[in-house]
């Protein structure tokens, strides 16, 4: 066993060499995780639609992906695009992103509100559901009736307004009701309403119901590419024929319909690292093919008026972020902000490479060395006695002497440096000769 004990690295020597420095260097990385580029935050406040809406859906499925790597998103109701655009602008409402509807804002508008955009996502058409007898053909055949399209915040209102004034015709001319989708689709369906406008996603639950509901049509915009020309944020989608229910045919024919899209937008405060992750997500969700929509045409960067942030740029490029593709999201975050302070950490790790070895070296000989100290001062004292005390100053050295050889033979140094501890027992008994000829 005391072969092994000899022969073994100390332990204890290699933690006192290597200890302090390791600490500094631990301290000086951690204190740039959290000062250099600050982690993006844990919690983020979504601010979706109105409850049942393809808003609200699709913020509970951007919950359900970000909370895959470890990101709680809490998704808030509102009334639409203009209270999410209100919400993300005002950073005292604590909401970092959210829905909003192309043509709710402008590129200068939005530039001095401080809000980005991470790409559009879907398109949301705009339906018109009537009742009658006959189909309309043109918005004419809306004077007089009594129409619902929504809250303020919807901001369809402001978009049925802009139809309205390239028809023709003034808002005055039509009934306007501003009921929430819900219960103005309850006063339709009882006759109290003559049409609805709403602008959703075909996700919506009330729009499928009112596409299936027997006498209620849809409006269809014979001249939707006009309107596009007219206004660049909306576009020409078809709703094809039988895209409803195929084996029953619905709807009969295809029909034409002038679409925004939903677009992703935040507050330029938003954490470079989360852009990527939310259009990760944004195009499991918004990806794959729908009754409006190609396999793949969603997310883009194309159909908003809101300038698009360069990291979302940068991944409808080339992708989501090299290290995102092999390691996980924290992982990749944590090696992406601080390969400043890892390289600076490999350039001081060379030169203290050097040093901490030759640390070590002189803390296992220093508990050598420090007895030669103890046996200078021996020889010193009968050096420097006089004739009548030198025996008993002799007497008290040599218990010294022999205190000095007890406690180096109970050193444990390793096997390497027992030439030095062997020197020393040999140094000790050279002295003990001395002080033994003065006895």
């Amino acid at each position: 066993m005391a072969k092994i004990k000899f022969t073994l690295f100390s332990l204890k020597d290699a933690v006192f060499a290597f200890g302090p420095i390791a600490l500094l260097l631990l301290a000086i990385v951690v204190s740039a995780y959290y000062l250099v580029d600050p982690a993006p935050g844990r919690t983020l406040d979504f601010s979706a639609g109105q409850e049942n809406s393809a808003y609200e859906i699709f913020a509970k499925q951007y919950s359900e992906e970000l909370a895959k790597n470890q990101i709680a998103l809490r998704v808030h109701q509102s009334q639409g695009s203009q209270e999410n655009l209100e919400k993300i602008t005002d950073l005292e409402s604590n909401i970092d992103i959210g829905f909003v509807q192309s043509g709710s804002t402008n590129q200068l508008d939005a530039e001095a509100r401080g809000l980005i955009s991470l790409g559009s996502l879907f398109y949301e058409p705009i339906w018109i559901f009537y009742r009658s007898k006959k189909e309309w053909t043109s918005f004419e055949e809306l004077r007089g009736k009594r129409i619902n399209v929504g809250p303020d915040g919807f901001g369809v209102r402001r978009l049925f307004r802009q139809l309205l004034s390239v028809n023709s015709m003034e808002e005055s001319e039509v009934q306007l009701q501003q009921d929430e989708n819900t219960p103005a689709t309850v006063a339709f369906i009882e006759g109290k309403l003559d049409a609805l406008v709403m602008s959703s996603a075909p996700d919506s639950l009330l729009i499928q119901m009112l596409l299936q509901t027997p006498g209620v049509r849809l409006f269809d915009f014979a001249q939707a590419e006009a309107y596009t020309r007219r206004f660049p944020f909306l576009s020409h989608v078809i709703l094809p024929r039988g895209i409803v229910d195929i084996g029953k045919n619905i709807p009969a024919r295809d029909y034409h319909l002038i679409s925004p899209t939903a677009t992703l937008v935040a507050h330029e405060s938003l954490h470079p690292a989360l852009i990527s992750l939310f259009l990760q997500a944004a195009k499991k969700i918004h990806g794959g093919a729908n009754w409006l929509s190609r396999q793949g045409e969603f997310p883009s960067d194309r159909y908003t008026e809101i300038a698009v942030e360069k990291q979302a740029e940068k991944f409808y490029k080339s992708g989501p972020p090299f290290l995102q593709r092999y390691l996980s999201f924290w992982m990749s975050n944590f090696l992406e902000r601080m390969w400043v302070v890892l390289l600076a950490f490999g350039a001081l790790a060379l030169p203290l490479s050097k040093i901490i070895p030759p640390l070590y070296v002189w803390r296992i000989r220093s508990r050598i060395y420090r007895w030669y100290g103890q046996l200078r001062s021996v020889e010193h004292a009968i050096d420097e006695a006089n004739v009548k005390q030198r025996k008993q100053i002799a007497q008290d050295q040599m218990k010294k002497l022999d205190e000095i050889e007890a406690r180096v033979n109970q050193l444990s140094i390793p096997l390497s440096y027992a030439e030095e501890l062997y020197g020393l027992r040999s140094h000790i008994n050279f002295v003990r000769q001395r002080v033994e000829v003065c006895l």
